[in-house]
């Protein structure tokens, strides 16, 4: 008989089978308790408009978190003002709300996450589970009885997709759709778009990363209708190549979206929309299209939007003049992703009832680092990247944002890059700095390549005096305060688990894989003494100084040879 194992997240308790890993996976916790959060408050503001008034337990009072120096009164005031008008009705999690939310997680697997929103998300009226996986349907339902969420969670086995077709018509629509496929979500966006409701929220999960960071711009193309840069910021790119992806897709049957909330985490990325439909609206979707134009030597880049509005930029915008090089990728959305005032009540919210996630505090250091990027900037620089082409010292994070606030110019960091810079400084302007940088570190010119970025760059004089002391605005409050920003693998081999087989078993161990080498050597060598039969390369261009001393063969018989021939 098989035996299975208990697994405790949050509030919920799964069973799961022993021998199959790939219905749990404990690096997804941080997607599942943000989700939770994020429909939480979506909840709130939702049905507030329908009487209805969402309770959590040991929840504090509401505040207004505000990570600037000064404490904005209107905000706070407006807070206030909510809270004095309550509803009649109140809703609280695990129980059935008749003007609630309907949900659909789509792709449920165990049905972990669908659990966990019928036990800590108040205000949901039904939750239903869906895999195309008889074996995955049959462990939802003993999951939803196990944790007395029957009531409210149903389980489904059907193709996501067309349960979703099925449910286009308004009134069957859903509030809330969740979709975290195993790789890319391309198939089932077109389906989501259309049987959500009107202002509903979409949650799409991407693990294809490697493909939307530019490692196969064609495939990206296929999969989502833009072309992937395998730039340093291309995790941001990421995230605006499934927006664009959204609204296009969103746009053939007249709907737009409007990003809540876009996150760059580990190995996947996370997107909160909401769908309206507004057929003025869906028209004006071009111009919050950008094609971006990227340097291949320095990696300066500048975006152009993909309207009239905006009148075609000049050689001098579009190609870095110092290099003169360029490849072309997008479109991708080039509005906000963030919606800086939801984003701040869910940070409110997890400060307010900081027991109620497990991760927490890395939750509060991501959503405050989203509240300090700069909105109408799209991608980002890192400093290392701009020293490496320089061929210089790395200035510190400090010193560089201090140069460029003492220049003029907004900056901020990216929660999707620790040492990113998000600045509406021109390429022009960053390159000075490096330049006065230089001046400071030189760099040993005689040795730079004539072609090379860094001595086309170096051979133009900076256009002003930068200036590194660093100032006190440079460092951000998420800084400051050491919040989890970024955070370590908590264990080795850390990341998603092997894909399931069409048995129900699992693939090879990830850890074996490692083993094989990926087949590149067939016979593994454990020994030392094993490498005596593979002859030294050194020896026979006649530069090896070990003698018998090195773990290699010497051929010298071959080695004459070669000489005499």
């Amino acid at each position: 008989m098989e035996t299975e194992t208990v697994v405790k997240e949050g509030k919920a308790a799964i069973l799961f089978p022993s021998a199959n890993e790939v219905f749990y996976n404990p690096v997804q916790e941080f997607n599942r308790d943000l989700t939770c959060a994020v429909i939480t408050e979506f909840a709130r503001e939702l049905l507030a408009q329908r009487g209805v008034k969402v309770v959590l337990p040991s929840e504090q009072e509401r505040v207004v978190v505000s990570l600037s120096e000064e404490t904005n009164e209107a905000e706070a005031q407006t807070e206030e003002k909510n809270g004095s008008e309550e509803p009649a009705v109140t809703a609280a999690a695990g129980e059935r709300c008749e003007r609630g939310l309907r949900v659909l997680e789509g792709l449920a697997a165990s049905g972990l996450r669908s659990v966990r929103f019928a036990l800590e998300v108040p205000g949901l009226q039904s939750v239903t589970a869906n895999d195309f996986s008889a074996k995955a349907a049959a462990l939802i339902a003993r999951n939803a009885q196990y944790n007395g969420v029957s009531h409210l969670l149903h389980a489904s086995c059907r193709d996501a997709s067309m349960l979703m077709y099925d449910m286009r018509a308004k009134k069957d629509r859903y509030d809330v759709i969740d979709l975290d496929p195993y790789g890319s979500p391309a198939s089932f966006l077109d389906a989501a778009v259309q049987s959500v409701s009107e202002g509903g929220l979409l949650c799409i999960t991407c693990t294809d990363m490697a493909v939307m960071a530019g490692n196969s711009g064609e495939t990206c193309y296929s999969k989502y209708g833009s072309v992937s840069i395998k730039a340093k910021y291309c995790h941001e790119m990421a995230l605006r190549i499934i927006l664009h992806s959204l609204d296009q897709r969103a746009g053939v049957y007249q709907r737009y979206i409007q990003p809540l909330l876009s996150v760059s985490v580990d190995f996947y990325i996370r997107v909160f929309v909401r769908v309206f439909t507004g057929q003025a609206t869906v028209k004006n979707s071009a111009s919050k299209q950008a094609l971006v134009y990227n340097c291949v030597g320095c990696g300066a880049f500048h975006l152009q939007r993909m309207d009239t509005k905006h009148s075609a930029a000049s050689s001098n915008e579009v190609l870095c003049v110092m290099v003169q090089s360029r490849c072309l990728g997008g479109p991708i959305w080039a509005e906000s992703i963030h919606d800086l005032e939801f984003v701040q009540k869910v940070l409110s919210a997890v400060l307010g009832n900081p027991c109620r996630f497990g991760t927490s505090k890395r939750i509060e250091g991501v959503l405050s680092m989203v509240t300090e990027e700069l909105e109408d900037v799209p991608l980002y620089y890192t400093v290392d990247n701009l020293s490496s082409t320089m061929h210089c010292n790395t200035p510190s994070l400090l010193q560089f944002r201090s140069a460029l606030l003492h220049a003029g110019h907004r900056v901020s960091l990216s929660h999707a890059c620790k040492n990113a810079i998000k600045t509406d400084a021109p390429p022009a302007a960053i390159w000075d700095i490096m330049r006065c940088w230089e001046k400071i570190n030189p760099v040993k010119r005689e040795k730079l390549s004539p072609t090379s970025p860094a001595f086309k760059i170096l051979s133009t004089e900076p256009s002003f005096e930068a200036c590194f002391t660093v100032r006190e605005d440079a460092n951000p409050q998420s800084r400051k305060r050491h919040l989890t920003r970024f955070q370590e693998n908590p264990q080795a081999f850390w990341g998603p688990k092997a894909r399931a087989k069409a048995g129900g078993g699992i693939s090879a161990d990830l850890q074996d894989k490692r083993k094989k080498f990926q087949n590149k050597r067939k016979n593994q060598i454990t020994d030392s003494s094993q490498l005596k039969t593979f002859p030294c390369k050194k020896f026979k261009q006649g530069t090896c100084t070990h003698g018998d001393e090195c773990c290699y063969f010497h051929d010298s018989e071959q080695t004459n040879e070669q000489k005499t021939e």
